[in-house]
């Protein structure tokens, strides 16, 4: 209990001062009344109490009249990026195919309405262009160098992302067997810069309008 009303009193004092004064006068009463009758402990008890009070009051005081310190502020946080659309180098490839050869003009008419001749004749062009692009930007050359349908022999330590083995494979390599397909690698990748604003980086072929004459 003691323990409980010593701690009240010590936050009272420490942050009133009305009620520190009146701790104060109480403690003196209580010094003087000691002076007059109290024995040399409780004396020695009841000054011992008056000075640490006074020394709470004074802290109090001196807590009252400090300048709060303002708060620290926090770390600015660095604004958040804007999270850019881009353009991405398959819709470069892909604008490139469609601006130099029609490719997807051609994919995406509906084939129904032409014959096989007309489809094969509006897809010579397109083809021709659409492998000189290619050529332009990857300069594309056969993994191995012979004819479909030439006997072809595999490395003894080939690369299987070179050589891809079908029908039926046993024992160690190499291996011997009918070219089916040369394959493609790229002997470079050559695409062109995107220059354009960010509202067009998906835009893979403007539409076109022709003005006429008023």
């Amino acid at each position: 209990m003691r323990i409980w009303l010593a701690i009240r009193t010590f936050f009272a004092v420490l942050f009133s001062r009305a009620v520190a004064e009146r701790v104060r006068q109480a403690l003196e009463e209580l010094r003087q009344q000691a002076d007059a009758g109290a024995s040399g402990a409780e004396q020695a008890e009841f000054a011992r109490a008056a000075h640490q009070t006074a020394a709470f009051e004074a802290e109090g005081r001196g807590a009252a009249v400090a300048t709060p310190k303002a708060p620290s502020k926090a770390p600015a946080k660095p604004a958040a990026k804007a999270v850019s659309v881009g353009r991405s180098e398959a819709l470069t490839l892909l604008a490139a195919l469609q601006r130099e050869a029609r490719l997807v003009d051609l994919i995406q008419e509906p084939l129904d309405q032409y014959s096989d001749a007309q489809i094969g004749a509006a897809a010579r062009d397109v083809l021709r262009n659409a492998a000189k692009t290619l050529d332009r930007f990857f300069g594309l050359r056969p993994v191995v160098q012979a004819e479909e349908g030439a006997v072809v022999e595999t490395p003894r330590g080939f690369d299987p992302n070179r050589y891809r083995l079908i029908g039926h494979v046993a024992g160690q390599p190499p291996y011997r067997g009918r070219l089916v397909h040369p394959g493609w690698e790229a002997d470079r990748c050559e695409l062109p810069t995107w220059t354009g604003p960010e509202s067009a980086a998906r835009v893979i072929a403007p539409a076109e309008l022709e003005i006429e004459v008023s």
